[in-house]
């Protein structure tokens, strides 16, 4: 059995950053959703369309801020990582947190293939996570809330297959 490298790892694990194997990537997810959709909750579920996306911005950003900042400072479970408002104030909102999930994936990845990364060496910071338990965890997170977003839209009558 050939040995997997580290560059091997950083490959795959990219590609589950960015979805589309066992479920869909959160681009195509978040394609397509009236404006007049993303606050609305549907009936016996907690949060909206705005509140996952939120969340998943928000969440995704800390993983990325813990990983690299030896300075990082904790957030309070859970309410720094929902938002409390069903809808964006406008357009421009939804589209900014949609944009900073999409740069901050492109900022964790980049740390990846920073020559030299370290997927293994638990950060002096944490209390044993490393870089490669950091990536796993943003690339589950985001799927299943892809999901939940998914379901979200088929119960709202906005999910094409």
């Amino acid at each position: 059995m050939a040995q997997t490298t580290d560059k091997e790892i950083i490959k795959q694990l990219t590609k589950s950053l960015k979805g589309g194997k066992a479920f869909s990537p959160l681009q195509k997810t978040l394609e397509n959703i009236p404006a007049n959709k993303r606050g609305e909750v549907p009936k016996n579920l907690p949060y909206s369309l705005w509140q996952l996306v939120e969340h998943i911005r928000i969440s995704q950003w800390d993983i990325l801020d813990f990983s690299r900042n030896p300075h990082y400072k904790e957030m309070s479970w859970p309410e720094d990582y929902w938002p409390k408002e069903a809808a964006p104030k406008n357009d421009a909102s939804w589209n900014k947190s949609v944009k900073k999930i999409f740069d901050d994936q492109a900022a964790f990845i980049a740390l990846l293939e920073t020559p030299g990364c370290d997927l293994y060496t638990p950060f002096s910071w944490g209390k044993g996570q490393n870089l490669l338990r950091e990536a796993m965890l943003i690339a589950t997170h985001t799927a299943y809330h892809s999901g939940e977003i998914i379901v979200v839209r088929r119960l709202l009558g906005i999910w094409e297959k």
